[in-house]
């Protein structure tokens, strides 16, 4: 397999297993979580001086767009996707596609902008950016749901808008400033992102169908991942130059990365286990383990993820003394605090579902062995690459289009009314 498909399938596989993951986790924090490991595996497996030297600050802000679409509410969408009426599966699995496709752009687009600071060597202008996304929400959400009333989810929250208003912005940003790279890391990245989200509802439905014992939810999640990082890798691949003899931008090891790792290794996680790990709602899942005393196993749950945090802190302060002392570089950097994201990630998964003392979770082993692939892929990241079809964003959107909307008629006409589902018009 040449590098370029190495690397295909190491970032569908890493953005994949997380955000199967962050189904455990949820809201943004989770979703942001498995957007970093993803783009830092994806900076690291590419092996460009020019990306490795800005990969934490471009995980970073791809964490950040990964992270925003958390905000979306997509379980009713699931329902209409879970419906015996074609018109309502049909619209359920193209809602989800644009949900999908919200969460895409916005990670694989502000992700791909970090990786355009380091091709250039001239700094984005983050601060506007922010501003122009921020009003691009505000006017979208109150213009389309407040004025013209355009639901996708009554009663459930249209925070959607506000995700599409920023992306909107965004891609307008990319555009006016002719940042192709990052655009064609967006729009693949909202290809695959979508496909996979749609594609993953229709295949919760055939799970249900086939009555085999497993979590079909997690299915879906992991599709969402799965095509969202492969679309993001192919989008960064073709969209930018790998660097040449003579062409490395210098840029100094400094604050940036620290305040990036600080963002990344500290705060996200820290997010993630104060909303995930509190004793009294973890008591209710360990009682159904038939355990004696199951608030010892949620409480003892609680202090070990926690002491993981701590020690990831500890771990992450070392590696970046020694990139500053040059004991390291900057791909070493890379690559051992990806691994000490989804080695935590992965742990604190177990903990929460109680997996470490339990086996009816069979999924939560399954991310065992995907990150024995994903070291696997990780080592063959020297291998010669190959070259990359430049495909058009615009046919293979249309591919994709196409292939949603024969999944709905199959998922509509192959069930009478299942559980979950739900009805929008």
């Amino acid at each position: 397999m040449g590098k370029n498909k190495t690397i295909l399938l190491l970032t569908a596989l890493s953005l994949g297993t997380t955000w199967a993951i962050r189904g455990q986790f949820g809201h943004e924090q989770g979703a942001a979580w498995a957007g970093g490991v993803a783009c830092i595996l994806l900076v690291y497996s590419c092996a460009n001086p020019n990306w490795t030297r800005v990969g934490l600050k471009a995980s970073l802000m791809g964490a950040v767009g990964w992270g925003l679409g958390g905000m979306m509410s997509y379980g009713v969408v699931v329902g209409y996707g879970r419906s015996e009426d074609w018109l309502n599966a049909t619209y359920g699995l193209l809602m989800l596609g644009l949900i999908g496709g919200l969460y895409g752009l916005l990670g694989g687009g502000l992700f791909g902008l970090g990786i355009e600071e380091g091709n250039s060597g001239k700094k984005v202008a983050w601060h506007q950016l922010l501003v122009e996304m921020t009003a691009g929400a505000v006017i979208f959400y109150f213009f389309i749901v407040e004025q013209l009333g355009i639901y996708m989810t009554p009663p459930r929250s249209e925070a959607w808008a506000i995700c599409a208003g920023a992306g909107l912005a965004l891609l307008y940003f990319l555009v006016r400033n002719s940042y192709s790279g990052a655009l064609r890391t967006a729009l693949f990245s909202a290809i695959g992102a979508g496909f996979g989200f749609a594609f993953g509802n229709f295949l919760q439905v055939m799970g249900f169908l086939s009555k085999i014992h497993f979590n079909f939810w997690n299915v879906m999640e992991y599709s969402l991942g799965f095509f969202g990082g492969l679309g993001m890798s192919y989008g960064l691949l073709t969209g930018f130059k790998m660097a040449s003899s003579g062409t490395i931008q210098k840029f100094p090891v400094n604050s940036r990365i620290k305040w990036s790792m600080i963002a990344l290794v500290g705060v996200i996680p820290l997010i993630v286990f104060h909303q995930s790990f509190i004793e009294k709602d973890l008591i209710p899942s360990f009682s159904g383990f038939g355990l004696s005393d199951p608030g010892y196993w949620a409480a003892f749950a609680t202090l070990f993820a926690f002491f993981l945090w701590v020690l990831m802190q500890l771990l992450g302060y070392w590696n970046y003394k020694k990139l500053r002392l040059k004991e390291i570089g900057d791909d070493q950097f890379l690559y051992r605090t990806a691994m000490m994201l989804l080695l935590t990630y992965m742990a604190f998964s177990l903990l929460i579902t109680g997996a470490f003392i339990s086996m009816e979770r069979i999924e939560q082993y399954l991310y065992v062995l995907n990150f024995i692939v994903i070291a696997i892929l990780i080592s063959k990241r020297t291998v010669e690459k190959g070259v990359l079809p430049a495909f058009s964003a615009a046919k293979v959107g249309a591919i994709a289009l196409l292939a949603v909307l024969v999944a709905g008629a199959i998922a509509a006409f192959s069930h009478g009314p299942i559980p979950g589902g739900q009805t929008r018009f």
